[in-house]
């Protein structure tokens, strides 16, 4: 519409950008070239010279816009995965839509209101809707349904209270279609039932704000991970107002018999831990036609995040994280479990430096022979590719290719497609970690080559003994424990790059700071490399 506030537009440096540009709840929609797409369904929008207020006030102007108007037309040919009448048109449209009752909704009208169970789904025949969260007191908008669409199948099809409010953009003409009718048509068309299930697989994994969920005793509040199974949810035990992880496995894959199995099953296998470096298991739910674990949770980073943001990590403290991780599979071990996904996502620091080890969604007994070993490739032992049985060793393997990633920023073999990795994983050892890493530490050295030796019978045997080579090394860590809340103390990791021209300056500059820290009743720990 010209009003020169999208990205590099020449109103920014005047007005700013558009809200619409930078509002995240259509995270992917609005950057770039397409900055400002939904403009209707954000307040404070400049349009005809005007700043404009809320959906609600502008509806009218917005919708026979035409620049909402080439929009709406756009969605009728893309996303077209997603449109419902698209799927069912060539199969059971005739079964589907035989007497299923007509309703007209006048523009502006709420006809689905968040929280509320329906037993009603819309098929839009003509016209657009908005799909709004009301959050904190805030109306955020997080969807927009055209031609094609459904829209309220989600608390038909699970029985969840709608998670959304609906509004007509537009008048609308719809079909409704009611649970029982819905259930009936579903059970004898199963390309149908996969078809919603994805599709609300598909909803549900969103980067907008999302609405609070009830959970039986839990309440979920925003999503804070996703995997290609499950969505990890931030959430509260309604109360006790205690803090709690609760992970949903997709409704999709809750329909197959394997992946519900693997569900339970890391439920049944975390809640016999007991250990302080493996996360809890508190309680499982089953409703909404899925599954949710329920775990403590985790105030940290995990590795991944912590190696992208530092590049790579201190030698003394890479060993104490590594160290940790030990601990937790020599446990695990003692109780016949393989982890079998060791890498830097599942492993999170927490304060103080502690470690946790998250996600035994592919754990199983030693000894346990199956070609869908589930980790990703570069972690993965070579031995597993050629079908061999998971035990300590495969796990040991993960854990030093995760250790020389820790210490280098960089996997053993970067930047090769996936079949020259597996090629490099079966055919080559990885490089030496001293190469990239100056003053490497000849313990953490050894401990990484030789958990990494292609011949498992060339590794550690089992995780203590990879544990007892790096133990010298934590000798030279802070004399303070690693859970400094245990000792009243709060821990600060400081990095510093400097020239060599300039290193005796820093050298006074550290000395004189370490008086201060001192006469505070602090301890400064200084690592050079």
């Amino acid at each position: 519409m010209n009003c020169g506030r999208a990205p590099g537009g020449d109103n920014v440096s005047e007005l700013g950008l558009c809200p619409a540009a930078t509002d995240d709840s259509f995270t992917g929609i609005n950057s770039g070239i397409c900055g400002g797409r939904f403009c209707w369904a954000v307040a404070g929008t400049l349009c005809g010279g005007e700043v404009q207020g809320t959906f609600a006030e502008k509806r009218d102007s917005c919708v026979n816009c035409d620049f909402y108007k080439r929009v709406q037309a756009e969605q009728g040919t893309i996303n077209l995965r997603t449109k419902f009448l698209r799927f069912v048109n060539p199969y059971s449209q005739g079964a589907l839509f035989d007497d299923l009752p007509q309703e007209h909704i006048r523009s502006g009208e709420r006809f689905i209101t968040q929280g509320e169970a329906r037993d009603t789904a819309y098929i839009i025949q003509r016209g657009a809707c908005i799909e709004l969260v009301e959050k904190h007191g805030m109306i955020h908008p997080v969807g927009h349904r055209g031609e094609g669409d459904i829209v309220g199948m989600i608390s038909v099809l699970t029985g969840e209270p709608s998670t959304f409010h609906v509004e007509a953009e537009t008048d609308m003409d719809v079909w409704t279609i009611n649970k029982a009718r819905f259930d009936a048509t579903s059970q004898n068309d199963s390309d149908l039932l996969t078809f919603l299930t994805e599709l609300i697989s598909d909803r549900f994994d969103s980067t907008r704000p999302t609405a609070d969920r009830t959970i039986g005793k839990y309440v979920a509040t925003d999503i804070i991970g996703r995997g290609g199974y499950s969505i990890v949810y931030k959430g509260v035990h309604e109360l006790l107002r205690m803090p709690v992880a609760i992970k949903m496995m997709r409704h999709d894959m809750a329909t197959r018999p394997l992946f519900l199995d693997n569900f339970h099953n890391e439920a049944r296998i975390i809640a016999g831990l007991n250990h302080e470096n493996i996360i809890r298991v508190l309680d499982i739910e089953e409703r909404y036609r899925t599954v949710f674990i329920i775990m403590e949770y985790l105030e940290g980073e995990s590795l991944y995040g912590m190696i992208k943001r530092l590049k790579s990590i201190p030698p003394l403290l890479a060993a104490g994280f590594i160290s940790q991780v030990c601990t937790a599979l020599d446990y695990a071990a003692s109780k016949g479990l393989i982890h079998r996904d060791i890498n830097p996502k599942n492993i999170i620091v927490m304060p103080g430096d502690r470690i946790k080890l998250i996600d035994f969604g592919m754990a199983c007994p030693a000894g346990t022979d199956d070609l869908h070993f589930g980790g990703e490739t570069v972690y993965a032992a070579p031995e597993l590719f050629d079908g061999e049985p998971a035990d300590e060793r495969s796990d040991i393997f993960s854990l030093g290719i995760t250790a020389y990633e820790l210490l280098t920023g960089e996997k053993p073999f970067p930047n090769v497609s996936p079949l020259e990795l597996l090629k490099l994983i079966k055919t080559r050892d990885i490089p030496d970690p001293a190469q990239k890493v100056k003053n490497l530490p000849e313990p953490l050295r050894k401990s990484i080559l030789k958990a990494c030796r292609r011949n498992p019978l060339e590794r550690y045997q089992n995780i203590k003994e990879m544990a007892e080579d790096i133990a010298p090394l934590l000798n030279v860590m802070p004399s303070h424990p690693l859970n400094s809340e245990s000792s009243g103390m709060k821990k600060i990791t400081l990095f510093l790059d400097i020239g060599n021209h300039r290193e005796a300056e820093f050298d006074g500059a550290l000395a004189a700071f370490n008086r201060k820290v001192k006469k505070l009743g602090g301890h400064l720990t200084i690592e050079k490399e």
